[in-house]
């Protein structure tokens, strides 16, 4: 396995989550929705690869900075995600009781 492959994935997922982030900030919420699946597509292929070998050394400050970037985009998206699902909410609570 290519010693580089595990820090290649903490990039792609890197790179999605900045393109969730566009997506969100451009209310674009199908494709924030595909990204995300994208997302964790990687993090699976992530797992199986980590367990088959280990994250060298040298890589770990570089996983480390990523993991910072990807948490900051993730509460960025959060925060422009709430306005729409509250507006979800709403929209599901007035058909709960518009059936009953």
């Amino acid at each position: 396995m290519n010693t580089h492959a595990l820090i290649d994935y903490y990039k792609a997922i890197e790179g999605a989550s900045q393109q969730m982030l566009a997506a969100a900030q451009m209310e674009d919420w199908d494709e924030v929705v595909r990204l995300e699946g994208a997302c964790a597509v990687l993090i699976e292929q992530l797992h199986a690869s980590a367990r088959a070998q280990a994250l060298p050394a040298e890589h770990r400050p570089e996983k480390t900075r990523i993991m910072h970037r990807i948490l900051r985009n993730d509460a960025e998206i959060r925060y422009l995600t709430e306005p729409w699902l509250s507006d979800l909410d709403r929209l599901f609570a007035g058909r709960a009781t518009a059936l009953h």
